[in-house]
């Protein structure tokens, strides 16, 4: 049986370390999303979105169609969910259909691992639809499955990645940074942070040992994958480590003009609550409480967020941009309390006015756009978001989709124009206020309390007519580890 040749685009995530191959649909304008969240009641939710229509650049053009299907939903943890992961999808061949890994961590400090098909499940018209007690559509895919699980952590995991195929890095709130192999699920090395000093507590506390605060909030590599930023609770600092070595390379602590730029005063905690690189590895972002600190590749800040009016920040994610010309563009996204997606550019900034609340030395980073879910009647929080390409019939990538989950328990796609975040750019020192970006084309209400999500665009079936549904059990877990051995060791 001769080979099947499928034509391939490598696009890089919105953190600038996943690589997701994507195959471009040929004659079907549909577009599917696999959509994952956790939530606070344990349960692991697999959605899938199917976006029909797809529309053109002209923007008289109406909005496409959704429809939602439940392809898995099940407590995967004793409690509940706090984290997921994606790994790169799997290189198509003529035996295997692609596939992408799942990571999930939770409370009960266990991280379990999926595996996922990236091919939308088949719709057999002849098969009577399973039924369903809520009224959903169920279209359940017989090549997901479960993996394992590991229990190396002692506490709750707070952060999990996937730099490569092959390696998972979880971090938790027992101070350590483990990075395990996926082939045989087995911790490969294990960084240890040191354990921050307790400040301002009185000498006649009582607690019991391990009541301060402690854990590791977040992590962030590098794109040579040999470095990685950490920040942890109860530390005013950040710490470099080697992935070469396993090792400690240096602590860049947060002076006070810093902390103070972003309303984080003598009172609050001070620490990291994110921190993410941009994908070329020439800046990183560390979110606090109520605003985002922009540090240049020497560690030294270059500008500050603060959204106005103040407000709580929950997700961050640096975003690449390619409009129809070929253009890219780098900006900084953050989800609020309020109920919005700001876009930044931190190649833009402007000094702070004098008076202004949160003066600082620190300039501003210049907001191009906000998708304001308040203009639709929505005023919840995103606690988390994915904004991805949308294939276009041109065979371009300049759409994109942003899928928002609130803690009301409600996913919404959004449809935006890359076009628009260029035009902003452009005319951003001439605006005083954000344009407002992004048309709601969708919204799936789960009944939980979401924490976490995210979400991958899947391949076209065109091609795969010959592909068994179920390719048995260790086929999809076997993955290469020989182009990355030394990444993380």
């Amino acid at each position: 049986m001769a080979k099947r040749k499928r034509e391939t685009e490598e696009i890089v995530s919105a953190n600038g370390s996943n690589e997701y191959k994507r195959i471009e649909p040929a004659g079907d304008p549909s577009i599917s999303l696999q959509i994952i969240t956790g939530s606070y009641e344990r349960v692991l939710h697999g959605i899938t979105a199917t976006i029909s229509d797809s529309p053109s650049q002209d923007s008289t053009s109406p909005s496409p169609s959704v429809q939602f299907a439940d392809n898995f939903l099940f407590n995967a943890h004793a409690s509940a969910i706090r984290c997921l992961a994606l790994s790169p999808i799997s290189q198509p061949s003529s035996t295997q259909t692609p596939s992408i890994l799942l990571a999930s961590g939770g409370t009960d400090e266990r991280v379990n691992v999926y595996s996922l098909s990236a091919i939308p499940p088949h719709e057999d018209e002849k098969m009577a639809p399973m039924p369903s007690l809520g009224g959903n559509k169920i279209s359940e895919n017989p090549r997901n499955r479960e993996l394992g699980s590991l229990m190396h952590h002692s506490s709750s995991i707070t952060s999990l990645h996937f730099p490569t195929r092959s390696k998972l890095l979880s971090a938790a709130e027992d101070n350590t940074i483990t990075i395990s192999r996926i082939n045989d699920l087995s911790v490969i090395s294990t960084i240890k942070a040191p354990h921050p000093k307790v400040q301002g507590r009185p000498s006649g506390d009582t607690a019991p040992p391990g009541a301060a605060p402690v854990g590791v909030n977040d992590f962030a590599i590098h794109s040579s994958m040999k470095l990685m930023l950490s920040v942890g609770k109860g530390e005013r600092c950040m710490r470099l480590w080697n992935l070469i070595t396993g090792k400690k390379a240096g602590v860049l602590n947060f002076a006070r003009e810093t902390l103070q730029s972003v309303q984080e005063g003598k009172y609050s905690s001070g620490e990291g609550r994110r921190i993410a690189w941009n994908p070329k590895g020439e800046e990183f972002a560390v979110a606090f409480e109520r605003g985002v600190v922009v540090f240049g590749a020497d560690s030294k800040p270059k500008s500050r967020i603060l959204p106005q009016p103040l407000t709580k920040l929950h997700q961050m994610r640096y975003l690449t941009i390619t409009d129809d010309e070929g253009r890219e563009m780098v900006v900084l996204v953050v989800s609020t309390e309020s109920g919005k997606l700001l876009f930044y550019s931190t190649d833009q900034t402007s000094k702070a006015e004098k008076g202004a609340p949160g003066e600082s030395p620190l300039p501003d980073t210049l907001c191009l756009a906000q998708l304001d879910g308040r203009i639709h009647g929505f005023s919840g929080r995103i606690k988390d978001f994915e904004i991805l390409s949308m294939p276009l019939s041109a065979g371009t990538w300049a759409g994109l989709l942003a899928v928002t989950a609130g803690s009301d328990g409600s996913i919404r796609i959004w449809m935006m124009r890359s076009r628009n975040l260029f035009a902003a750019k452009e005319k951003a020192k001439d605006v005083t206020t954000a344009i407002p970006v992004g048309n709601l084309i969708g919204t799936y209400e789960t009944g939980s309390r979401i924490t976490c999500l995210k979400a991958f665009v899947m391949v076209n079936r065109e091609g795969d007519e010959g592909l068994s549904e179920f390719e048995g059990w260790t086929d999809a877990a076997s993955v290469d580890d020989s182009s990355d051995d030394d990444s993380g060791q």
